[in-house]
């Protein structure tokens, strides 16, 4: 285990802290230096030098920001020449300790990881003065992967191949977290994780912290700071005017030793504004409750008439008394016209709706919800690719297949199966508006090819053309916007297909084109019914489906599947304009192949919390999308584990996108319908802790236990996965004072309209206790939802 010492002089931090009178205290970063631990090249100029990945493979030098580098406010101590010499450290234990032990509100890491595809994971250790230590769960990404696009704060176009000049076109990565630092004692070291295995590697290019301010000449009162001012993409409608969203961060660096004083804190209404050239306040974000070591994130709303230089903060006091102004934030005009350009087109974010819905239903239904069947841990939904690969007794499905239809049925006679002869659009929307869910996205066309809308001239291998002869996400989409307005529509939509001849000059991996070989006669070629005569896969289908499906459809999400060859640049820029001019705001996901919104992880959770908008997806099965006949009823999610995933996902600001596979009649079967329903109910009276919550930041990296936590500008939330006994619950955030202060309310959320407040309180070490009847406890199923609303005046 190495040691490293960092030259921190108290001097150069107090450098860092200006307080000018109605000015207030600039952010401040201190860079770590660890340029003695570097161990590893990760960037090359020609890729015949460094080892990034253990393979030869190499960053291309020239495309790496030189230092010291500065990104959100933060410096970073990156090498002013690329590609010469060692430029990252593999984390493996070592143990970086500061010359001074500090008081410290955030670390600050430029990594990258060389996983084999399982996930980068591990705990930074922070070792303090008083001889406690405590852990930072870390979850992190690859520099890059493929199918889904890993989109980092540094990108590259590129990467060298194995000590050559060979490149790999597909995205490659640095990224940036900052992670809430527990400052009730100052920190004296860091160790990093342990990632020294050769498939599991994280790389640290840089570190930097924010360390925490004493009360200044002795006063004890917040000490506030602006950590970013960001003109978004995202808009309200304010009388009749499009009014952008600003987004503030609003942090108080007092340390965490401070808390249980209210003094230290925002106690009261105060409010944020921004103004500046061609730049005015309509709608002031608003703080209630900001306690030392904390942070706090509100929007802004103002109209901007084009606006240029930059803008100012500024903080007012219940009684409208000037706190605080920042200045230096640069003024960026709403966007209202996309380019087919990624450096516009990566501006462009999640609305404000889909970041506040957190829950949508996810639909996966077609021609394979006929066999609608898979061995135990597949999915179903891959029943035709299952079948030809390996067409033989060693494959579960092709034995099934020959044991059930015989070595006759081709895939594609499913389709005549495949009837919807019982689908009710409203019995769908009935059940998603019961179960809570805020949108839904409906899978318009998997890797089989067969569509679920009007493909036109592009192909006939469609529900509209073929069996059933109807355009089913027509007839969702319109019943939808006229009758559940409510309700945000989404499509999903797989760029690739497996077996269509046309994608053949494109193919790769498990999506190789051309037709498939019958399972049962390989010296036969399948049909691929429908298909069309077109000279090129992605401009004469691809790209047009894609279009048809924003502009003929108004689908407010594009969530793509696997990526490959495309045009998203163009595609975008059409379906952002499209919303633009129309007056609603729409997103698109990871896998589109191109500048996403949001990542997508697939039957996983991050372990900690990321600050990039992000949704996980997983089916009511515990293997599979599509309806999987194979799987026990008893299997399914039941209404405990919905709430339960779902409450940790938003606290780590995630949204949960929770699948059902209907039956080819069209049916969402009893079991999975149910289970819905129970989570609904639920949601019902304790969803004011899911819906338009924020994460708490001191608990985001470290998630404790069996409580997850949750805010709003005016609450916080204390969600129980364990059921309450003895008549209480005792609240442990890990050494982490929670935001509640004398005069707070407390309720437990239930069926009951008339919550009753609960007597509470919290000892020196910051360790919550409410009273809670148990007949209240006894009300609530799947967890416990305390809301604490905070008492401060305004």
């Amino acid at each position: 285990m190495r040691v490293f010492g960092v030259p921190l002089l108290c001097g150069a931090l107090f450098s860092y802290f200006r307080t000018v009178k109605s000015s207030l205290v600039t952010f401040p970063s201190v860079v770590i230096p660890l340029s003695g631990l570097f161990d590893n090249q990760a960037a090359s100029l020609d890729g015949t030098t460094g080892n990034f990945d253990g393979n030869g493979a190499t960053y291309a030098a020239e495309y790496l920001p030189k230092g010291p580098w500065l990104y959100n406010g933060i410096s970073y101590d990156l090498p002013s020449t690329w590609g010469q010499s060692q430029d990252n450290v593999i984390a493996e234990g070592q143990v970086v300790k500061l010359s001074n032990a500090t008081y410290v509100h955030e670390l600050h890491i430029l990594y990258a990881g060389d996983s084999s595809g399982s996930g980068l994971s591990g705990t930074f250790s922070l070792n303090y003065a008083d001889s406690s230590a405590k852990y930072l769960p870390f979850t992190g990404k690859d520099w890059w992967k493929w199918p889904i696009l890993n989109w980092g704060e540094i990108r590259t176009p590129y990467h060298f191949e194995e000590y050559s000049s060979n490149k790999n076109w597909n995205s490659t990565q640095v990224f940036q977290i900052s992670l809430s630092v527990p400052s009730r004692a100052p920190l004296q070291s860091i160790t990093l994780p342990e990632t020294s295995s050769t498939s599991d590697r994280l790389h640290i290019f840089a570190l930097s912290m924010t360390p925490s301010l004493e009360p200044a000449s002795g006063l004890l009162m917040p000490q506030l700071s602006v950590r970013s001012a960001q003109f978004s993409t995202r808009w309200e409608d304010v009388n009749g005017q499009r009014a952008q969203a600003v987004a503030i961060t609003l942090a108080n660096l007092l340390p965490g030793s401070y808390a249980t004083s209210s003094n230290a804190s925002i106690n009261s209404r105060y409010e944020i504004s921004v103004a500046g050239e061609g730049v005015s306040t309509v709608t002031p974000g608003l703080v209630y409750r900001l306690v030392p070591a904390d942070q706090a994130r509100v929007d802004v709303l103002v109209l901007n008439s084009g606006g240029t230089g930059n803008a100012t903060v500024t903080i007012k006091d219940e009684f409208g008394n000037v706190v605080g102004t920042s200045e230096g934030w640069p003024i960026v005009p709403l966007r209202t016209e996309w380019t087919a350009d990624a450096d516009v087109l990566t501006t462009h974010e999640t609305p404000t709706w889909w970041n506040q819905a957190k829950y949508g239903i996810f639909i996966h239904w077609g021609v394979y919800s006929v066999p609608a069947w898979g061995p135990p841990g597949s999915y179903a939904e891959w029943y035709d690719w299952d079948l030809h690969n390996p067409p033989d007794s060693s494959s579960p499905t092709w034995v099934h297949h020959l044991d059930t239809y015989g070595k006759d049925v081709v895939y594609d006679d499913f389709i005549a199966n495949f009837t919807a002869s019982t689908w009710n659009p409203s019995a769908w929307l009935d059940l998603f508006t019961e179960a809570g869910a805020k949108y839904f996205v409906i899978v318009t066309k998997h890797h089989d090819g067969y569509a679920l809308f009007d493909t036109k001239n592009t192909t006939h291998r469609s529900s509209v053309y073929l069996n059933p002869h109807r355009d089913f996400v027509k007839e969702l989409m319109d019943t939808a916007k006229s009758d559940y307005p409510d309700i945000h529509r989404g499509t999903y939509y797989s760029l690739p297909e497996w077996f269509n001849p046309d994608f053949s000059k494109y193919g790769f991996d498990v999506w190789p084109g051309g037709l498939a070989h019958n399972a049962f006669n390989t010296s036969e070629l399948e049909p691929y019914t429908g298909i069309l005569n077109i000279s090129d896969y992605i401009e004469d289908l691809q790209y047009p489906q894609m279009l048809s499906l924003a502009l003929d459809y108004d689908t407010e999400i594009m969530w793509c599947d696997i990526g490959g060859p495309n045009k998203t640049l163009d595609f975008a820029a059409q379906f952002y304009n499209k919303a633009m001019q129309n007056g609603y705001q729409v997103t698109m996901n990871d896998r589109c192949g191109a500048i996403p919104d949001f990542d997508t992880p697939e039957y996983a959770t991050f372990g900690s919390l990321s600050t990039r908008r992000w949704e996980t997806s997983e089916g009511m099965d515990p293997f599979s999308y599509g309806l999987n006949t194979a799987t026990n009823a008893s299997e399914y999610k039941n209404g405990t584990t919905i709430i339960q995933t779902l409450v940790d996902i938003v606290s780590k600001n995630g949204n949960y996108l929770l699948d059902v596979g209907p039956t080819a009649e069209g049916d969402i079967i009893a079991p999975m319908a149910d289970n819905l329903l129970a989570a609904g109910k639920w949601l019902k009276y304790a969803g004011d802790c899911v819906y338009a919550t924020d994460y708490w930041y001191q608990a985001s990296q470290n998630p404790t236990g069996s409580f997850r936590f949750l805010t709003t500008s005016k609450t916080f939330c204390v969600i129980a996965f364990n059921k309450p006994s003895n008549g209480q619950v005792t609240v442990d955030a890990g050494g982490v004072t929670l935001p509640i202060q004398t005069g707070d309310s407390v309720v437990l959320l239930g069926p009951s309209r008339n919550a009753q407040s609960l007597e509470w309180n919290i000892d020196g070490s910051g360790v919550l206790t409410v009273v809670v009847p148990q007949d209240q406890v006894d009300l609530v199923d799947y967890a416990w939802a305390f809301q604490v609303t905070y008492s401060g005046r305004g």
